[in-house]
């Protein structure tokens, strides 16, 4: 549900979208933090938003970070 927000903040599609590690951080529903890899070498981090059951609401791209790779670490931003 996140591919769609994010290539369409980037202008861009992607053919390889696969997340391969999260973190997670309670606030007033989840913070997600995913690194996410987009071409056999690029990796981005997502931060993704999900309300609390009750709001009915998909998940929400709130930031992203491009240029990563495979062995930068997952932090929270």
């Amino acid at each position: 549900q996140v591919k769609p927000q994010f290539e369409s903040r980037e202008n861009r599609t992607y053919g390889i979208f696969q997340a391969i590690v999260y973190k997670t951080q309670v606030v007033a529903g989840i913070n997600y933090f995913i690194k996410v890899q987009v071409s056999d070498a690029g990796y981005v981090h997502l931060k993704v938003f999900q309300s609390l059951p009750q709001e009915n609401q998909g998940p929400n791209l709130v930031d992203f970070q491009t240029g990563k790779t495979r062995d930068d670490p997952l932090t929270y931003f």
